[in-house]
This record gives structure tokens, C-alpha cells and sequence, in this order.
């Protein structure tokens, strides 16, 4: 069977590959460029790079780039290039920069899944003949053997789980995607990795915004979008006026540092209010909801999961779940009830900065249900 591989030169996509070549399938590395914006990456980044290494087009290679094309050519596999630049700034970048001027906090790899390496990365493996496309994402793809849909699932190593930035992928895109090394902790793949005498088998993981490329988000805002920084008033809950912050862009909620403000206890951003761009601040409690609201909800299944039957049991508008308000977070129990485009989500146990922009995503215990945009918490 042909399937291509999204190599990005780091040990999990490599070993990915490795994985798929001693299950004797016809192997193909495919690598994405993403232009001048992108200067670094790691295993969850599908960079650029060809099997000569040196430049792509008139782009010169970066080091993780060259590493793929070491990883491909040390595998001794089939390499190709795809320059994506211009799909990836159109779906992730314009996208990034349009929340954080909303006065939201966005996910560009979320975007980037779903819209550029499940995508477009996709249609090219399917140009090349082949019938998957396999990444070296910490996840997992449980196929139905009567037929049924495909589920999504979390990796096997709950530190390396990265199944909460594929839940926007759908059905069709998880029946063309393998996923070889989401059995596998970590470790193991390394393992395999060093075993097997991979150049990856010690390479470092990377965990920062792949375009920001060493620089700051304020750097990165202003260098792109100078005009939407600009300053306006930071207010306690009561609505005094404590100070002046430097453009709502640069904050989050939860923030607690770059306020530039002398209090004698700990403050904390605990509301953006883009129409009057203010910063609402307040005490470490105050970040404190136990109910939000999201939107822009999406199902791997392809339909709501109260039309399947789940283990935990379902109603026709609510059912028991457990959520990620955030990658870092911990899955927490909840019940959620759907309603029209949307959905509301009320946790056993309070959560700390639910953040608007951020997306939440439901599980039944290591299968994802599905997720959406937190709108905001209901307080």
C-alpha cells in the first residue's frame, strides 16, 4: 500500500515512517513549506525540505528542514516538497492575527490541522497515489471493522496526547489518516529511533508558535499589524482606572505579568472587552467559572455525539462528558447541553481562566467526542 508520511525531521514522524516501511508498505516523505514567516520547528510542525538539502525555490532551508530531508534520505524513501505558504498564511496566520485583535486567544495549530496538513498536505499525498496520509502526531485512529465511522482518540502517552489539536479534523480526513506511533509513549519512540540509528533519535522537541520564529507575539503584532496596537485603559472590577495597557493583543486572560501595575496583591487579566479595547483585571479568584458557552463545534464522527451511542450514555440535548478548556489542562467531568449552533458546558468543578478564543474538547474517557470555540465563561 502507498501512504505518504508528513516529515518533518523530528524522531516521531521519522519513526512514523520507519514503522510504515517494516510493515512493508511503499513509503512516501511529503514536506510542507510554509515560506519566509516559518524559521523553526519540530515534531509538530510538517516543515519544508527536499532531499538535497540547500534551498526550496528561492527560500533557503532552515535546520529542521534539512533534517527531514536526512530523515527521507536515510530512510531511503521517496521525497517530495508541496509549498503551502500561501494556504497557510491565508487559513493560520490571517486567523491568528484576526482573534488576537478580537480581543481573543487562538490555537493556530488547531487551524493549521484541519485546514493545511489534513487538508491541503492531503490532497497532495492523494495526488501521489497514495491512500493515507501518516503523521507522527501523539494520537490515535480507532476504526469500526463493521465499517463505521473512525474515531479519534487520545495517544497512549497522556504527556505526549495531542489528540485536542486534531478534533476539528472530520470524518473524511481521519478515514484517509494513519497515525503510527499514537500506541507508543514517548520514550519507546525514541527508542525505536536510537535502535534503528535515525538522525532524529536525540533531536529536541520544539513547543513555541512555529511562525513567531523567535520572536515575541508583541514583536510579531506589531511587525504585521502596527495599527491594531494600540493602547486604551486597564480597570478593576469595579470600573477604576488603574493604568493603560499597550494593546489588548498582547494579553490573555489569566495574564498576570506586562500590566505595569503596582498593587500589594498579585493582579491578574480576567476580561478583555474589545469594544471599549480595556483590560478588566482582578484577583486570582475572580478567574474562577464553573459554566461557559462555545460555538463553532465540530464532531470527528461527522454528527453530534448524541446520535451515537457512547458508553457513558447520551440524551437527545445533553450528555456526560469530560473537557479540555486547554492543551495544558486536565480533562475535566461536565455535563453539556446542546442548543441550536452551540453548546453550554457546566463543570463539576470550577476552572481557572476559560478563556474566549481558546477551544474546548469533549471526551468520553480517551475518545474525542468532538469541540468548539469558547465563546466566553457564564458567570
Amino acid at each position: 500500500m502507498r501512504i505518504a508520511v508528513a516529515m518533518s525531521g523530528g524522531v516521531d514522524s521519522s519513526v512514523a515512517a520507519l514503522i510504515l516501511l517494516r510493515e512493508g508498505h511503499d513509503v512516501v516523505g511529503l514536506t510542507m513549506t510554509l515560506g519566509a514567516l516559518v524559521g523553526s520547528g519540530g515534531d509538530d510542525l510538517i516543515g519544508a525540505a527536499d532531499s538535497a538539502g540547500g534551498t526550496v525555490g528561492n527560500r533557503p532551508q532552515h535546520g529542521w528542514a534539512k533534517s527531514a530531508a536526512r530523515a527521507a534520505m536515510f530512510l531511503g524513501v521517496e521525497h517530495h516538497v508541496v509549498d503551502l505558504a500561501a494556504t497557510f498564511e491565508q487559513s493560520v496566520v490571517s486567523y491568528f492575527l484576526s482573534e488576537y485583535f478580537s480581543g481573543r486567544t487562538p490555537n493556530p495549530c488547531v487551524i493549521c490541522n484541519r485546514r493545511v496538513k489534513f487538508g491541503r498536505l492531503l490532497e497532495e499525498a492523494r495526488g501521489l497515489g497514495a491512500e493515507f496520509l501518516a503523521t507522527g502526531h501523539h494520537a490515535r485512529v480507532i476504526r469500526d471493522d463493521g465499517g463505521g465511522a473512525p474515531r479519534l482518540a487520545m495517544g497512549r502517552d497522556p504527556s505526549k496526547d495531542q489528540s485536542y489539536f486534531l478534533h476539528k479534523l472530520t470524518r473524511e480526513q481521519l478515514e484517509a489518516t494513519l497515525m503510527p506511533i499514537g500506541e507508543f509513549m514517548k520514550d519507546d519512540v525514541r527508542a525505536i529511533a536510537r535502535d534503528a540509528g535515525l538522525p532524529a533519535a536525540a533531536a529536541r522537541e520544539s513547543a513555541d508558535i512555529c511562525f513567531l520564529s523567535g520572536r515575541s507575539l508583541s514583536e510579531f503584532l506589531l511587525e504585521h499589524a502596527p495599527n491594531g496596537m494600540q493602547g486604551g485603559p486597564i480597570e478593576d472590577v469595579e470600573g477604576r482606572i488603574l493604568g493603560e495597557h499597550k494593546g489588548i493583543a498582547s494579553y490573555t486572560i489569566g495574564q498576570r505579568g506586562g500590566l505595569g501595575l503596582s498593587r500589594p496583591r498579585p493582579t491578574y487579566v480576567i476580561e478583555i472587552v474589545p469594544r471599549r479595547n480595556a483590560l478588566i483585571v482582578g484577583d486570582d479568584e475572580d478567574l474562577y467559572c464553573d459554566t461557559l458557552q462555545a460555538s463553532e463545534l465540530r464532531w470527528p464522527s461527522g454528527v453530534p455525539p448524541t446520535q451515537l451511542r457512547w458508553p457513558s450514555g447520551v440524551s437527545p440535548t445533553r450528555l456526560r462528558a469530560q473537557a479540555k478548556i486547554r492543551y495544558a489542562a486536565q480533562p475535566t467531568a461536565c455535563d453539556v447541553t446542546l442548543g441550536g449552533e452551540g453548546i453550554t458546558v457546566h463543570f463539576d468543578e470550577p476552572q481557572r481562566a476559560i478563556t474566549p478564543g481558546q477551544f474546548i474538547v469533549l471526551y468520553d474517557g480517551d475518545i474525542v467526542l468532538g469541540g468548539g470555540v469558547i465563546d466566553g465563561a457564564v458567570r
